[in-house]
């Protein structure tokens, strides 16, 4: 006796739950300029590697024992492959009760952040709704309200410390949809059409009174440089893209070591622009990117989050095919110093590679924390020292290359001071407990104010001062490893870093020390 018939029957499901949530519906969404979850699922991945789990699960209304009526859930899960290697997906279906829980099945969340936990696979979420307790109608059909519970947040956290998590904000995302978004390793939202927020702009106005536009409220203007997302882009599409490069550089879980890739980039390159492109006036900023570009394999870099804490830059990279994480200072934004943002740019980062197992390059020309009654107020102290103590409880090989300035307790701590000095100078260096310049102010202020010209006493102490600030002064002290010429940096770093692969393995597992979102 053959099982066609319940065959036949579980294809008709199948097919329902394609409809999502019905053609109007459907169009409706598309209207917005969004792909439907299907369409996103299917470009994000590999082709014809999406294998679904509980496709026919959902709500369903019956005369007897015929099916009459059938809504799927609106969230989908299952495995895929994106550049060949597996990772789970969960979505939200904003064409049914436009994303909301008590249109999803919860169990299906919690499944899905369960496998990414159990199969050690990255874990990639497109989240379009709110993900959270659904409509007060709720109450209505149920007759009573509930004490609110994170579905799956036990495994959300230890996914953190644990495998590669990313998030795509696809829609108009609050409530614990956006803190879905937020807990991950990198986050992406779409301009026009994603707004986040913790709660609607009609909530908002009923809360604190503020009349708001979901664009206004929530839009990529406001978080661009908020610090809740990493990164902005203009179509659904470059946010795949971007999905997907994150992952590349990312093992798929912290038990393996960061995927090593086939390079055409000479790792002995050195390019001839290096030599002259610190500007011998101190007081002049210079591009830090061109630079990156010209020591780091040609077309490998990632940027994120440049728009908040923008003095310190962050990202991924490779060297001589290796991937690395990398931390530099844009002279351009704050001078490049320790401001609130940036000390939690730089903490956020570090523990991200510590958790991966990224070894760090940091290019630094740190002029110290930020100084001033606005940073006094924003307790930026604190912030300098989470930041540099990120720095301290990081195990990864960490070089550090001095590209200018190394000045007090922020610049003291871009490495660990108490462990291996493995660090190259440029000779454009100038470091010190603070700049010469205003030291001499402080050291000579009685002198100075008992002068009939301070001025030109001024000039004379600065003029002594200025040959002993040469970093070849410090070099005959030890006080610096190695003064290197600028051009030679990508060779040596490219040696490092075959080093410093050698030393991964030794701490793969779960770090004592994961990131938190």
């Amino acid at each position: 006796m053959s099982w066609q018939p319940e065959i036949d029957e579980l294809r008709k499901r199948e097919k329902l739950a394609k409809e999502m949530g019905g053609k109007e519906n459907v169009e409706k969404h598309r209207s917005r300029g969004k792909l439907t979850v299907r369409e996103r699922i299917h470009h994000l991945l590999d082709k014809n590697t999406f294998h679904e789990k509980g496709a026919i699960a959902g709500k369903a209304i019956y005369e007897g024992n015929e099916l009459k009526e059938f809504t799927p859930a609106n969230f989908l899960i299952g495995t895929g492959r994106i550049d060949g290697r597996k990772v789970v997906v969960g979505a939200d279906d904003f064409t049914v009760r436009g994303g909301a829980a008590d249109g999803a099945i919860m169990e299906k969340q919690i499944y899905s952040e369960q496998m990414a936990h159990d199969l050690q696979l990255p874990m990639v979420r497109l989240v379009d709704g709110t993900g959270g307790g659904g409509s007060v109608t709720f109450l209505e059909t149920e007759g009573h309200t509930y004490v609110p519970v994170n579905p799956a947040w036990n495994y959300v956290v230890k996914n953190m410390g644990r495998v590669p998590v990313v998030a795509a904000c696809l829609g108009s995302v609050a409530g614990l949809g956006a803190a879905r978004v937020t807990a991950s390793h990198f986050s992406v939202m779409v301009e026009e059409i994603s707004q986040l927020f913790v709660a609607g702009p009609q909530i908002v106005n009923y809360g604190v009174g503020q009349k708001l536009t979901k664009e206004e409220l929530g839009g990529t203007q406001v978080h661009r440089s908020s610090g809740a997302i990493d990164n902005t882009v203009k179509t659904e599409e470059e946010a795949f893209e971007h999905i997907r490069k994150f992952l590349s550089y990312l093992p798929s879980s912290v038990f393996q070591l960061p995927p090593i890739k086939e390079t055409d980039d000479d790792r002995n390159r050195r390019e001839e622009e290096l030599i002259s492109v610190i500007p011998k006036n101190r007081r002049r900023p210079y591009k830090i990117r061109p630079i990156l570009e010209m020591i780091l394999d040609k077309d490998s870099i990632f940027e994120m989050g440049r728009y908040y804490g923008g003095g310190t830059v962050t990202g991924f990279a490779r060297l001589d095919g290796h991937p690395v994480g990398f931390l530099a200072n844009d002279p351009y934004v704050a001078g490049g110093g320790l401001t609130v943002e940036s000390c939690e740019k730089i903490e956020r980062f570090v523990d991200l590679c510590e958790t991966f197992h990224l070894p760090i390059v940091n290019f630094v020309d740190q002029p110290g924390i930020a100084i001033g009654l606005a940073a006094e107020k924003r307790g930026t102290i604190r912030k300098g020292v989470r930041a540099i103590s990120a720095i301290y409880q990081a195990t990864v090989p960490m070089i550090e290359i001095i590209v200018r300035r190394v000045f007090g307790v922020g610049g003291a701590g871009m490495i660990n001071g108490h462990g291996l000095h493995y660090r190259y100078a440029w000779p454009s260096g100038d470091w010190g407990s603070l700049p010469v310049e205003g030291g001499i102010q402080v050291a000579y202020k009685r002198k100075l104010e008992a002068s009939d010209n301070p001025q030109a006493l001024l000039e004379e102490l600065a003029a002594q001062m200025e040959s002993v600030r040469s970093p070849l002064r410090t070099a005959e002290a030890f006080g610096i490893e190695e003064i290197i010429d600028p051009r030679d940096t990508r060779p040596l770093l490219c040696d490092w870093i075959h080093d410093s692969y050698t030393l991964l393995p030794q701490l793969l597992g779960v770090s004592s020390h994961t990131m938190r979102p």
